[in-house]
C-alpha cells in the first residue's frame, strides 16, 4: 500500500519540529560535553590567562598573567606552569617544574593496581558530581528556539533560557541555575557547544566559605572542533563581583585561552623537557 502524502508530511512535520526543540536540543548538547570530557583524557593543550582585579570604580588594580600546558599522567590532567607575569620561567623555576613532576609520575608509577582504579573511579564520581547540574538545565531553565546563526563558519540554532517560574532544583549545586539567563548556539552538525553566555540575575553563594556572585556577573564560554568528533574549550571570559568569606570583596576581569591540542603520544612527552617548555 502507497503512504499517503498528507500522513507522511505530517511525521516529517512533527520530526522536524522534535529535532529542533530546544530542550531536545540542550539535552543532546549536555550528552556532547560529558563524551568529550571522557575523550580529553587522550589529549594534552595549552591555555593561557589573564586575571585583572578591579577596584569599586572599576580600575585595574592588579593583573596576573599565567600560561601552563596540562599533561595526562596516568589518566589524571597535571598542570604544568610555562610562564608567570607574561615571562617563561626562569632555568631555576623550570628545573623545580621539572622536580614537582618527577614526583608526581613517581608517585603514580607506585601504586597497585587497585589504587589506581580506586583514583580513576573517584575521579569519574567527582566530575559527575560537579556537573551534575547540567544535567537539570532542561529542567529548571524556560527555553526558547530563537532561530538560526552562525559561529566561526558553521550552521548553529541558538537557544535562550531564563528559569522556569515553579521550577525546583534536585541539587544544589542546580540551584545557581535559578538565578542564571543565558544563551547558547548549538552547532548544527555535531550538537556541540560553540558559544554559551550566562548572565547572574541573583546573588549566587556556594561553598563552605560562603563565597558570593553579584548579580550582573557574566560568563561568554566558546569552544573549537579539535577533530570531527571532538570540540574543547577555547576561550572563556568572565567578569563580576562578589565576596569571598565575610570580608574580603572581590572585582575581577579574566579570561581564559586554550590552544594546541595534541592526541597524548609518545612525541607529546616531549614537552615535559625543562630546557625547552614551549616544544
Amino acid at each position: 500500500m502507497r503512504p499517503d502524502l498528507h500522513t507522511l508530511l505530517a511525521l516529517l512535520t512533527v520530526a522536524g519540529a522534535w529535532a529542533q526543540d530546544p530542550r531536545e536540543l540542550v539535552r543532546r548538547s549536555i550528552a556532547q560535553d560529558q563524551l568529550d570530557w571522557v575523550r580529553m583524557k587522550d589529549y594534552t593543550w595549552q591555555a593561557r590567562s589573564v586575571e585583572k582585579h578591579l577596584d569599586s570604580h572599576g580600575r585595574v588594580v592588579s593583573t596576573k598573567r599565567e600560561a601552563w600546558e596540562t599533561l595526562m599522567l596516568d589518566g589524571q590532567p597535571y598542570r604544568r606552569t610555562l610562564e608567570r607575569d607574561g615571562k617563561p620561567l626562569s632555568q631555576e623555576e623550570q628545573r623545580s617544574e621539572q622536580k614537582k613532576l618527577d614526583r608526581e609520575t613517581r608517585r603514580l608509577s607506585t601504586e597497585t593496581a587497585v589504587e589506581m582504579q580506586g583514583r580513576m573511579e573517584e575521579a569519574v564520581k567527582r566530575r559527575r558530581r560537579d556537573m551534575a547540574f547540567l544535567s537539570e538545565i532542561p529542567e529548571l531553565l524556560d527555553l526558547r528556539l530563537e532561530g538560526d546563526s552562525i559561529v566561526g563558519g558553521r550552521s548553529v540554532w541558538v537557544v535562550s533560557g531564563g528559569p522556569r517560574p515553579g521550577a525546583k532544583a534536585k541539587s544544589g549545586d542546580a540551584r545557581m541555575l535559578l538565578k542564571v539567563r543565558g544563551r547558547m548556539w548549538i552547532d548544527k552538525a555535531t550538537y556541540q557547544w560553540a558559544r554559551v553566555e550566562a548572565e547572574t540575575t541573583d546573588t549566587i553563594s556556594w561553598g563552605l566559605f560562603l563565597a558570593r556572585l553579584n548579580a550582573g556577573s557574566k560568563m561568554t564560554f566558546e569552544q573549537i572542533e579539535v577533530t570531527s568528533e571532538l570540540w574543547f574549550p577555547k576561550r572563556l571570559v568572565l567578569t563580576g563581583s562578589g565576596r569571598i568569606g565575610l570580608i574580603k570583596r572581590i572585582a575581577l576581569d579574566e579570561e581564559i585561552e586554550w590552544s594546541n591540542y595534541r592526541r597524548f603520544s609518545v612525541d607529546s612527552k616531549m614537552v615535559t623537557d625543562p630546557a625547552n617548555p614551549k616544544n
